[in-house]
């Protein structure tokens, strides 16, 4: 029957346990703990006590179970830690999992292919925050507030209140001016990255997507230089037998503005289903930068020029290998990616 020798009895029996191994450990808790064990048959017999003696020793039985658990579970880290710290708990002889190696996404080689080929033409690389403030994302770049400009790009705003709302930035032309503030003259420079729009998805558009800029202010920037900056990029990217249009356009950044197209690299200018019989495929925006922005980053517009231009890599992407649904790059459907591992 339950007393108060019994549980002092059981209490010293549980200081004195030891387990060798796995298996007597297990013999052990179910000695104790099992359904069958030692400490429920205690609990079985406490029902039948008197409202008095379960006063009494109510407290001690819960405190002989509580030790017998942590008991248990010390002796099984003991254990543990003696596995652990000599031989290996599993076969070193074993042959490994085959695990399937991946590739690197589309997006990220074509963007890593643009800044190569503007590296060789002695640009350097700048990048800066996706979460920007108005003032880089427009103001710096000639959007005076209310200008009907500033709809072109419909904005995800973080904070719109203020005079200096936060944005998820909606071009890269925020690290320009990033640069223009920071680095001194001449600046000759490519800036990639995420950006982000409030449009609606579908196989032409996205609301997150990728975009790399590039800017050159030194003295006696013409745009001859650009357009030779745009056609050399060109030919690098789309092969040497490619050429270039460049059609009027706006931008509030730049003036004059263009867009600029290449030959259809897959009917070379004949006219197919992917330049839509027209023999041409647009690649990107481009121009003079205004005077009015270099005022506004503190720069000379009487000393310095300089041009800018600006292109979606999923575009760029697109137009390489013929993907005709811009979803496809944010999806990772692996039998989409899988068709790169020998292109990339």
């Amino acid at each position: 029957m339950i007393d108060q020798n019994k549980i002092d009895e059981m209490m010293a029996q549980l200081r004195e346990m030891k387990a060798a191994r796995e298996q007597d450990l297990e013999e052990m808790r179910i000695k104790w703990l099992g359904r069958k064990g030692e400490i429920t048959r205690l609990f079985d017999e406490f029902r039948q006590l008197t409202p008095e003696e379960k006063r009494t020793l109510g407290q001690k039985l819960n405190e002989l179970k509580v030790n017998a658990t942590r008991k248990i579970e010390e002796l099984r880290e003991s254990l543990n830690q003696i596995v652990d710290g000599g031989k290996a708990s599993f076969d070193l002889t074993k042959p490994g999992d085959m695990v399937e190696l991946g590739s690197r996404h589309p997006i990220s080689v074509t963007r890593e292919e643009i800044l190569s080929i503007f590296r060789k033409f002695g640009y350097s690389v700048a990048e800066g925050p996706e979460i920007e403030d108005d003032w880089h994302v427009f103001g710096a770049l000639n959007f005076p507030p209310e200008h009907p400009a500033r709809d072109m790009q419909d904005t995800f705003f973080v904070s719109p209140g203020g005079e200096n709302p936060i944005l998820l930035r909606t071009h890269t032309s925020s690290v320009q001016v990033r640069t223009m503030e920071s680095q001194s003259l001449p600046i000759r420079v490519v800036c990639p990255g995420r950006v982000f729009r409030n449009e609606a998805i579908s196989a032409r558009a996205h609301c997150i997507f990728h975009q790399v800029e590039g800017l050159y202010i030194d003295k006696n920037v013409s745009f001859a230089d650009l357009k030779q900056a745009i056609l050399l990029f060109a030919q690098e990217m789309f092969g040497a037998d490619t050429r270039i249009r460049m059609r009027p356009s706006y931008f509030p950044f730049t003036e004059p503005s263009a867009e600029v197209d290449v030959s259809c690299n897959i009917c070379h200018g004949e006219g197919c289903n992917i330049c839509k019989n027209t023999g041409w495929l647009e690649i990107l925006g481009c121009g003079m930068v205004d005077p009015a922005v270099l005022e506004a980053n503190g720069i000379d517009s009487k000393v310095y020029s300089g041009f800018a231009f600006g292109m979606g890599i999923e575009r760029i992407a697109m137009l390489k290998w013929q993907v005709k649904d811009l979803r496809h790059y944010f999806e990772n459907d692996l039998r989409f990616l899988r068709e790169f591992e020998t292109v990339i």
